[in-house]
């Protein structure tokens, strides 16, 4: 009744299928926004972009994360891409990765692209390689704990 039909060959009726969602298609839905007065405990998994502006006690991973200046992140992130502007304390495996003046790091970088700007804050270690969301985090030894062996 709904939908339209067309004829085979040998004169049967065959419905069409309903129009597929602009979701699977692949074009990009809205971002998810957290918002400043938002606090999360628990891992946040998603295939879109993420902007994050409250606290968050959990791993992420997404397509695309910005870390807004007042969020707080205590977690792993797995992303494509990451901007931060806020406060992370974790490691973080990601494609391209942005350190803006604002940004304040405590972990371990694994890059493909890395970006920071003057006045952002990092303590860990970084390594660059072809594929970050794949590879392992590098084992903490005292040598790169800074104690010497």
């Amino acid at each position: 009744m709904f939908s339209k039909s067309s004829k085979t060959q040998d004169g049967t009726s065959v419905a069409n299928a309903a129009p597929t969602p602009a979701s699977k298609r692949g074009k990009a839905a809205a971002p998810s926004i957290f918002s400043a007065d938002l606090m999360i405990e628990g891992n946040l998994h998603s295939e879109g972009d993420i902007q994050i502006d409250g606290q968050i006690k959990g791993n992420i991973r997404s397509g695309s994360l910005t870390i807004g200046e007042k969020a707080v992140i205590d977690g792993e992130i797995v992303a494509n891409a990451v901007t931060i502007r806020g406060r992370v304390l974790g490691s973080i495996r990601a494609r391209k990765v942005q350190l803006a003046g604002t940004s304040h790091v405590e972990g371990d970088i694994l890059h493909n692209s890395l970006a920071v700007e003057s006045g952002a804050f990092f303590d860990g270690n970084c390594r660059h390689t072809e594929d970050p969301l794949t590879a392992e985090m590098p084992k903490r030894t005292a040598r790169n704990e800074g104690n010497p062996l």
